[in-house]
């Protein structure tokens, strides 16, 4: 069964988003939605990415508990510095982070990382995986948040998938 459906759920989505969008139940649509709903993910296979080697997952599940403070925290000081930029306009500045995690999936975390906490912005990774150029909405002491990015978020991604 596993080699049909690699991926039953991706499967699944697929004919319910099939039958959704053609909104019919006829017997040709719904053969139809099962023949994408198999042939799509077997077709794609290749294409998805082996899982990543998680390691200590008690420290993943602290990095995700301090993410989700940091969004709140970060929200909360983007509102502030939304709220008094007449009076004093936010420092915003692009930040060169050097990294030393070259992992795929850790660096795909730590992009989703900085996507969702507020005022920080991914911009773009060095070819060679050293560095990261990131966007600081309001930015009072590089060095500090510098150690602060590598302390929190890259030294824990990197111990889970390095």
């Amino acid at each position: 069964m596993r080699r049909l459906l690699p991926s039953p759920w991706l499967s699944l989505g697929l004919f319910g988003g099939w039958l959704l969008l053609t909104r019919s139940f006829s017997i040709g649509q719904v053969l139809l939605g099962l023949g994408v709903a198999i042939a799509m993910p077997l077709l794609m296979a290749p294409l998805r990415p082996r899982p990543g080697p998680l390691r200590r997952w008690g420290l993943l599940v602290r990095l995700i508990l301090r993410v989700g403070a940091e969004v709140v925290h970060s929200a909360l000081v983007v509102a502030a510095g939304v709220l008094r930029a007449r009076s004093r306009p936010p420092r915003g500045s692009f930040v060169v982070v050097p990294l030393d995690l070259h992992d795929a999936h850790g660096l795909a975390a730590l992009a989703m990382i900085s996507a969702v906490i507020p005022g920080t912005v991914w911009s773009e990774l060095a070819p060679d995986r050293s560095a990261l150029l990131m966007h600081v909405f309001d930015l009072e002491d590089e060095a500090a948040f510098i150690q602060h990015f590598k302390t929190d978020y890259e030294q824990p991604l990197k111990e889970i998938f390095e």
